[in-house]
């Protein structure tokens, strides 16, 4: 029997794997911005956009359909190498006919034909992501793997940035790196899955007990992606690359924020398909329930504090040049807290549960509603208009996801301490909104940005740290009491 790795390990590598999200574009974007300006970067973004549809296909769901599938043969590595093999085989011919579809359109449809290069570079992802069996390190909860892995790869990714853009036209090369630096790790899952399945054909493999789960999860995908990367791709047909770069700079800063958020869901989804497939009842409850309060603690401070101080933090991460990223980025923002949410409800209880039709419903309800406001919006508000389709489709997927768990979750939401996260927000925010009155007329845009977003920050978050602990908030003092007690540990080592 495989050895079960620790939750608080799995959380704490997810925790830093997330935070090289958050440090790489954080250096790289400020950089790249203000040389390839809004132009350049919504050229990628569109590539990005378009390309994810074409991987979508080639994926099938099987990222997340992998993940719950593995996970509850692991302890077996006869059934696992034969579910692994099989998986395998379905996304291989997927992404084969996928390449040949690619590969139509780059020479039938004009938009792409614009920037064929980067088009051909970005689709470099579809090949990596199947060559990369994540869903299987995922399943076995290799976490310390990934995240080291990752780091590396972005590592090298962040030098070659800075060494080999330098123009304008360099938006190839940049997109070049960014596959590298999300994907090309994934040849090493190649290498390394030796360890952890036989490499020689099982033969006699019954693909077909996959197919049905896959489609499902493959249209929960669609829709996801749908209405994720829909206003993008819009924006690109409808508008200008210009428009497209503007949205990308407020999204990018809502990604980052998002994988904070979203980074216990993630390490649970393995453990929860595992505790509901052994008919731990109890422990599956348990761990829910802790990942939404998690969620709203996380979340709703950092929604309210990057409304007040989105013009700071567009400047300072893009430059002068993004400002019209400010609104849709404002408008956005509410979406970490659902983001947040229907992740834990969608894939981490739904899922595992076997109810991914409801997760599936949302996410078409979602998709069918941002649409709907894309086509009637983005022509008359551009990015803000894509920001609030983006912004009802997620409320849409929440109320679906609620309603299909409403006897289930109902309890995770009433141990949520509202009246604690509150006050705590207003104490917070009384505290740092006044910092945006401060002048520094002598410093340059993006440092007077920085040093504003430094200052509040440490005001805000502190306050809001310290109103919870004060308020003796159970999941608080739970992390502060393990932070300081392995803070001691090691002073005692010493």
């Amino acid at each position: 029997m495989r050895k079960q790795k620790s939750l608080k390990l799995n959380f704490i590598m997810n925790a830093i794997l997330t935070m090289s999200a958050f440090i790489f574009p954080l250096i790289t974007f400020p950089y790249v911005s203000r040389i390839l300006l809004p132009v350049g970067i919504g050229k990628v973004s569109f590539a990005t956009s378009v390309i994810s549809y074409f991987a979508l296909f080639a994926q099938l769901g099987i990222p997340t359909y992998g993940i719950r599938a593995c996970a509850q043969v692991r302890d077996d590595r006869e059934k696992l190498t034969r579910t692994v093999q099989e998986i395998f085989i379905i996304n291989i011919v997927m992404s084969i006919f996928t390449y040949i579809f690619f590969a139509i359109a780059l020479f039938i449809v004009p938009r792409l034909q614009q920037d064929k290069i980067l088009f051909v570079i970005v689709s470099l992802t579809i090949f990596l992501n199947t060559v990369g069996f994540e869903w299987l390190y995922k399943a076995l909860e290799q976490y310390t793997y990934i995240t080291i892995r990752s780091i590396i790869f972005k590592f090298v990714a962040l030098l070659a940035m800075f060494v080999l853009v330098h123009k304008k036209s360099d938006y190839i090369i940049y997109g070049g790196i960014s596959i590298f630096a999300a994907s090309a790790s994934n040849i090493l899952n190649a290498i390394n899955i030796h360890k952890y399945i036989d490499i020689k054909p099982v033969g006699n493999y019954n693909i077909k007990r996959h197919l049905k789960p896959v489609i499902v999860f493959f249209a929960m995908a669609c829709a996801t992606t749908i209405y994720t990367q829909l206003d993008t791709v819009m924006l690109g047909f409808m508008t200008t690359d210009t428009d497209v770069g503007y949205y990308n700079a407020a999204v990018k800063i809502k990604i980052i924020l998002v994988s904070i958020v979203t980074s216990l869901g993630t390490v649970l989804l393995p453990r929860a398909s595992y505790y509901v497939d052994n008919g731990f009842k109890e422990e599956f409850l348990r761990i829910s329930q802790k990942a939404i309060n998690f969620v709203m603690i996380v979340a709703t401070p950092l929604l309210v504090y990057f409304t007040f101080f989105a013009r700071e933090g567009i400047i300072f991460l893009s430059g002068n040049a993004f400002v019209g990223a400010i609104i849709p980025m404002q408008i956005i923002m509410p979406t970490l807290l659902l983001i947040g949410l229907t992740n834990i409800m969608g894939i981490q209880m739904l899922v595992p549960l076997g109810k991914e039709n409801m997760v599936l419903y949302s996410e078409i309800a979602g998709a069918v509603t941002n649409l709907i406001l894309n086509t009637l919006l983005i022509p008359r508000m551009a990015a803000s208009g894509a920001a609030i389709g983006t912004l009802v489709a997620e409320v849409v997927v929440w109320l679906v996801q609620y309603g299909g768990l409403r006897n289930t979750v109902l309890t995770a939401y009433k141990r949520v301490h509202y009246g604690f996260i509150l006050l705590a927000l207003v104490l917070a925010s009384a505290a740092s909104v006044w910092v945006k009155t401060l002048s520094f007329n002598t410093l340059r845009p993006s440092i007077a940005a920085f040093v504003v977003l430094v200052i509040s920050a440490v005001l805000f978050f502190g306050i809001y740290l310290l109103t919870l602990t004060l308020a003796k908030e159970s999941l608080v003092l739970d992390i502060e009491k393990q932070v300081i007690g392995k803070v001691v540990s090691k002073i005692r080592k010493r």
